[in-house]
């Protein structure tokens, strides 16, 4: 998390589950956002083998450690360019008017942080990770 901006930042949680984050502020200061969950759109079959077969496809990468199965994603790609080969962002054109925000999910320990509007995600898309909750914008 203290590394470059637009790197990867991987870390295991509960001893078992990898989570992907993007780093974004400089290299030094600790930010980045953490991903929580993807859509499939290619190589689902690949991705549903990777999750144990899972009976829905919305429970292919509705979470941050099933995403990270999904996708093979583990501590080595740990600092990966995200403007790389190996792992990328890219947009695939989804209209900005469908973003919502909420609370994060499961930070109940943040004190006045865990009120903040600082979850977003496509509004009614079954892939969501969680609950889904009504936008505070």
């Amino acid at each position: 998390m203290f590394g470059d901006p637009g790197h990867a930042y991987v870390y295991m949680i509960y001893g078992f589950y990898f989570c992907l984050n993007v780093v974004t502020e400089r290299a030094g200061y600790p930010a980045a956002v953490l991903i929580r969950a993807v859509e499939p759109l290619e190589n689902v079959e690949v991705m549903r083998r990777l999750r144990h077969h899972p009976e829905r496809d919305t429970n292919i990468a509705s979470g941050p450690g099933k995403l990270c199965m999904a996708m093979s994603i583990d501590k080595q790609l740990n600092g990966a360019d995200l403007l790389g080969n190996t792992m990328w962002i890219e947009d695939r054109g989804l209209d900005p008017d469908v973003i919502e925000t909420s609370p994060r999910v499961g930070i109940d320990y943040a004190g006045e942080y865990k009120d903040k509007p600082w979850r977003f995600f496509a509004a009614d898309n079954p892939h969501v990770s969680r609950v889904r909750f009504k936008s505070l914008l």
